[in-house]
């Protein structure tokens, strides 16, 4: 069965609107891009997009290039603005700036990707805060499709700051049991045989396939690799789609989620303020 991340995505989304309007709020979250990524400015496009149909604002700010302390001085602007609920820093940044630095300067109320180490500190800890998207994202599609995650066996692949290291204690404090590996990890087979659940995350395609899961295991694909324009995930659809009772689709499964986390967290900032 596929976990459809479009159509939860959508449900998170129509519900959000709801109570935007049935509030009155008026929500403004600003977007920083520094530079000319084109995939970060898609990004952006589906943020900005996404964002108008809930009914929140985007102040979007596109520098061709800047310094760290211009980032840093825009950043306090944004911090002491009080009509801006939640910052973005999109990464990644350009070379020349010290990205840990300028996320480091991001009032934590509005820290809306949940990258201060405030935020961190509270996912670490289970204490209610703004959580990365990418793996709360994860976390409500597994919920939404009734995947039960206490006491469930739960292997990641993948252990960087945006998905993997974070997952690991948005897992944790489900009651999961977490197996840690990525793409240097010896044997991996070994890894993820006896797993319930499988999330990758590393970027390296067809990293999964049938013959290292158990039937019935719970796939989560959050790794792109583009080829020739077209997106390839970490996890072999093909192979496994007969061997998994759930499997999210690449695209359309965990990229959705990440938007849908996303402006909850706007949401929520905007209410704490």
């Amino acid at each position: 069965m596929l976990l459809d991340g479009i159509k939860v995505r959508d449900e998170i989304l129509n519900n959000l609107q709801k109570e935007v309007k049935d509030n009155n709020y008026d929500i403004t979250f600003a977007i920083l891009l520094i530079g000319n990524n084109p995939e970060s400015e898609i990004y952006v496009h589906n943020k900005i997009k996404y964002a108008e149909k809930v009914g929140i604002k985007t102040k979007f700010i596109h520098l061709n290039e800047a310094t760290t302390e211009e980032v840093i001085d825009i950043i306090n602007k944004l911090n002491d603005n009080s009509g801006i609920s939640g910052i973005i820093l999109q990464s990644p940044t350009p070379g020349n700036i010290d990205f840990e630095k300028c996320i480091s300067k991001i009032d934590p109320k509005k820290d809306i990707d949940g990258f201060t180490k405030e935020n961190v500190y509270k996912l670490i800890n289970n204490i209610d805060g703004l959580r990365p998207c990418t793996p709360e994202g994860i976390k409500e599609l597994l919920k939404h499709y009734n995947v039960p995650l206490k006491g469930a066996n739960v292997c990641i692949i993948g252990s960087g700051k945006l998905v993997g290291r974070p997952l690991i204690f948005a897992m944790i404090n489900e009651g999961a049991t977490i197996t840690s590996c990525n793409s240097k990890t010896k044997d991996l087979k070994k890894h993820t045989e006896n797993a319930d659940i499988i999330i990758c995350g590393v970027g390296k395609k067809h990293i999964l396939t049938a013959d290292m899961v158990k039937e019935g295991a719970v796939v989560v694909d959050a790794g792109i690799t583009v080829e020739d324009g077209k997106i390839i995930g970490d996890a072999d659809f093909d192979d496994l789609k007969d061997k998994c009772s759930y499997i999210t689709p690449n695209p359309g499964g965990v990229g959705p989620m990440t938007i849908a986390s996303l402006l909850s967290n706007v949401v929520k900032a905007y209410k704490n303020k």
